[in-house]
């Protein structure tokens, strides 16, 4: 038996960290001052779509995107912007916010609902096209 579950993974990084609304991270869609983070893999994308102008940070590789110190690193985290990330069900990006937050960067916040959430409220989606 696991003596942590998913469930507890995720009570615990809902208790520290910001969540936002559909409706709360709409008001900050377009503003020049806010990244938003899509953590989904480039299947997911194409299949369902995303938030326009969002930055694709797969799960995977997001520790080593976000720190300078990393082969991997990429500039846009080092913008000193205010970061939303989001999934396909906040699940995975409750998780990676918890991560980001306690590597130091700031702000972050995520989507409660993930994108499942943001179309569902009829919110603007962006095609992704297969390369």
């Amino acid at each position: 038996m696991l003596k942590t579950t998913h469930k507890d993974l995720m009570a615990q990084a809902n208790a520290a960290i910001e969540t936002l609304t559909p409706e709360q991270a709409l008001a900050l869609h377009g503003d020049e001052n806010v990244v938003f983070v899509d953590i989904r893999d480039v299947r997911e994308l194409q299949r369902e779509g995303k938030i326009p102008d969002a930055f694709n940070a797969t799960r995977g590789m997001l520790e080593f995107w976000i720190d300078p110190t990393s082969p991997y690193y990429k500039d846009v985290f080092g913008s000193g912007k205010r970061f939303v990330f989001y999934c396909q069900s906040g699940w995975r990006s409750a998780l990676a916010t918890k991560t980001v937050q306690d590597m130091g960067l700031e702000p972050v916040c995520h989507i409660e609902g993930g994108y499942r959430a943001w179309k569902d409220a009829g919110h603007p989606t962006a095609e992704v096209v297969k390369k």
